[in-house]
């Protein structure tokens, strides 16, 4: 299956359909949302940009439309207790702020080779065949450090 990254030149609608799927008006707005944004938006946050072009699309149709996105490898699903979407296929990892709860993209050769031993020194002590890695980073962004930023509301 062919990845798509957020720098892909192509348009939405090419990329849907070269995939082989419907274009459809809320299938083709909710990848472009999802491409032009690094906010890691959950599903109920692009239902609210997506209504700011299609007001009638359901929230329903957001995360149907999510789910075929994340299993055709053009965005993937952050796990946590509010999923989170993202359009970004390159590799990288996250960093999530503890106080506000914005997630930032970190590059994957940042953490690399450190990562690659780790994973190699886990899988030889444990003989776990490692087929891929996810790190995540915990702490505060600049804006909470400074104090500019407001402290995430509960949802």
């Amino acid at each position: 299956m062919r990845t798509i990254t957020r720098n892909s030149p192509t348009d939405s609608g090419s990329v849907l359909r070269a995939l082989g799927l419907r274009l459809t008006g809320p299938r083709r707005v909710i990848l472009e949302v999802l491409r032009g944004t690094e906010s890691h938006p959950t599903a109920e946050e692009v239902h609210r940009l997506v209504r700011r072009r299609l007001p009638r699309v359901s929230l329903g149709t957001v995360y149907r439309n999510l789910r075929l996105l994340v299993a055709q490898r053009l965005a993937a699903e952050i796990p946590g207790p509010h999923s989170r979407f993202d359009a970004n296929m390159d590799a990288h990892h996250h960093f999530t702020c503890v106080r506000c709860g914005c997630i930032v993209d970190v590059d994957g050769p940042l953490a690399e080779p450190q990562a690659e031993a780790l994973r190699v020194r886990i899988a030889s002590r444990t003989g776990l065949a490692i087929t891929h890695h996810r790190i995540e980073f915990f702490g505060r962004c600049p804006q909470c450090r400074s104090g500019k930023s407001r402290p995430r509301r509960s949802p």
